[in-house]
């Protein structure tokens, strides 16, 4: 089993189909089979060219989905959602979701490095 960080994931499939992976199956443990029907659960969360990639890559194989509450909370900021909107999908509170975005640092919040969870 694998524990994969979420910048390895983003890399591997693209931030919009990681914050797909993370909403579907964050917090889990995930099989990754060397051969995937176009049915398949993680086709149908993720799209068939990220799926793919996960395959070629990390099957097959079990591997930890991290919640990736930050990431996902930045990229919903990114789509203009609302601090609620942000804790329903993320599933914790408003204050919460407030003290997700005070963590990042003032000057880490233009970071070039933060454009990539954009």
């Amino acid at each position: 089993m694998r524990t994969r960080h979420a910048p390895d994931l983003v890399e591997l499939i693209g931030e919009a189909a990681f914050v797909r992976l993370a909403e579907a199956f964050g917090g889990t443990r995930l099989y990754i089979p060397s051969k995937l029907d176009p049915d398949h659960e993680i086709v149908e969360a993720v799209g068939k060219d990220a799926a793919i990639l996960l395959v070629e890559r990390l099957a097959p194989d079990v591997i930890k989905v991290p919640l990736a509450r930050e990431i996902r909370a930045r990229h919903y900021r990114a789509r203009n959602w609302s601090n609620a909107r942000i804790a329903r999908a993320l599933q914790i509170t408003e204050s919460g979701v407030e003290k997700l975005f005070r963590r990042v640092p003032d000057d880490a919040k233009s970071s070039p490095q933060l454009d990539m969870f954009r």
